[in-house]
């Protein structure tokens, strides 16, 4: 995926349609190349191409993993560098299922002394590489398609803990804030996680932003920061300020509305 099909991915997430025409002035090129680029989305189920233009997906089925591995990887690279910088040696964190999370254990390879709870076999398998980490795998099935772990196992596991840091990914924010995801069983983990957490981190790519996905996790109310590669909408900055969350973007200045994250 190029960078001008990044950005028409990004434009149809905002606005759920997008004409070719639009597109085409968008980015100064023919209406024949945004066709080019819509077919190549298309072809791997990002969009849906309706006459004239592109729409989104269904709300209820997720890109397929191996696409959502290199969509706007490099933002969320950035976002990852970002997180890992708040998070002390030797914490105690959960990580949770989702690309952007990987590379979040990507980043904190270099850290000395994190005890991990996860219930991400990528995660897993990543973070062994550091010989200083204690890594513990939630219990529950496993699911074929990204390697997360889910089920009731999974939560009644994750309900023993009390730990520092809640790493959390989302497959989409609402424009009211409403985080969703598309797997019910996966965003009850996510809930136990956020419930057995001293302090959540959202990560989450400029994609999530009013994206449409089916199951209600929970609000952006329930975070205590969150970690971008470009400025959210409007709307959900105020909800983050109203709620005293924690706004970091990645190449910018954090806007802090609390302080900032340290252990408790």
């Amino acid at each position: 995926m190029n960078l001008r099909q990044q950005e028409i991915l990004v434009l149809v997430q905002q606005q759920g349609f997008v004409a070719i025409e639009t597109l085409a002035q968008n980015f100064n090129v023919t209406p024949q190349t945004i066709r080019r680029d819509i077919n190549t989305l298309c072809e791997q189920q990002l969009l849906t191409r309706y006459h004239g233009g592109a729409g989104l997906k269904s709300s209820v089925e997720n890109v397929e993993y191996t696409i959502r591995q290199v969509m706007n990887l490099e933002g969320k690279r950035r976002l990852a560098e970002m997180t890992a910088k708040q998070i002390p040696d030797r914490a105690s964190i959960f990580i949770n299922i989702g690309t952007t999370t990987e590379e979040v254990a990507k980043a904190l390879l270099n850290h000395h002394g994190l005890r991990i709870i996860t219930n991400n076999l990528n995660v897993a398998v990543i973070m062994r590489n550091n010989p200083s980490f204690e890594i513990i795998i939630a219990g529950g099935a496993v699911r074929p398609s990204d390697g997360g772990i889910t089920g009731e196992a999974t939560i009644d596991f994750i309900h023993q803990f009390k730990i520092d840091f809640g790493i959390i990914g989302i497959s989409s924010i609402d424009a009211d804030g409403t985080l969703l995801d598309f797997d019910y069983h996966e965003v009850r983990v996510t809930q136990a996680i956020i419930e057995s957490s001293r302090q959540v981190f959202l990560v989450a790519d400029q994609s999530k932003f009013e994206r449409s996905a089916m199951v209600r996790l929970g609000n952006i109310n329930q975070v205590d920061a969150l970690f971008t590669d470009l400025p959210p909408p409007p709307r959900i900055i105020e909800i983050l300020t109203e709620n005293n969350v924690v706004l970091h973007i990645a190449g910018a200045s954090s806007h802090k509305t609390k302080r900032p994250a340290e252990l408790i």
